[in-house]
């Protein structure tokens, strides 16, 4: 079974920073956001071989959070 999880990022000191809303842990970054949506991917594999978690879909619900 496949799922989409939602992309929660927002952009931090020039860096967009981001988590997957569904998953605890799994946060990362990047200069832009096709990077910082390679890094979350990489950072989701990472946790899913030491956990099992349910795959998912390369897409995302995206999410933007403004800091104030």
């Amino acid at each position: 079974m496949e799922r989409k999880f939602s992309l929660e990022y927002w952009i931090d000191d020039g860096w967009y920073v981001g988590r997957l809303k569904e998953i605890p842990g799994v946060f990362s970054q990047g200069e832009t956001y096709e990077e910082l949506e390679k890094n979350i991917l990489e950072a989701y594999s990472l946790m899913q071989k030491e956990n099992e978690i349910i795959p998912f879909t390369n897409t995302f619900e995206k999410e933007l959070r403004y800091l104030i």
